[in-house]
């Protein structure tokens, strides 16, 4: 296995025992690789759910101009119950668990089809 599949493990067992989800390993991989490189880089494979900033850039750069979705209060909102449901005291919120979690809330799957 190369390090993708260990990481696409890891996000599997996040979503199965922090999040309470059965990931659709499909989904799930496409997403992570739709990340691309960031994956792989400590600080960018991680959503920083405290700051602000980025909170906006997901919205912006994943919700907006990958999902094609329109900008609202929902938006945010979704991320929120995103970030509640991963956990908040959750250290490391992976970036790719955070957009597959978006992409089934909003059922935008057809995305990565």
């Amino acid at each position: 296995m190369g390090k993708r599949d260990d990481l696409i493990a890891q996000y599997a067992d996040d979503l199965k025992n922090k999040c309470g989800m059965d990931p659709d390993m499909g989904l799930l991989t496409k997403v992570t690789i739709g990340c691309g490189p960031a994956i792989y880089n400590a600080d960018a494979s991680t959503v920083a759910a405290t700051q602000k900033d980025e909170l906006e850039t997901v919205k912006n750069n994943f919700l907006i101009k990958k999902l094609g979705l329109a900008d609202g209060p929902e938006l945010m909102d979704a991320i929120n119950t995103v970030i509640e449901t991963y956990g908040r005291s959750e250290r490391n919120k992976y970036r790719a668990v955070v957009y597959y979690m978006l992409t089934k809330h909003f059922g935008k799957e057809s995305v990565y089809g």
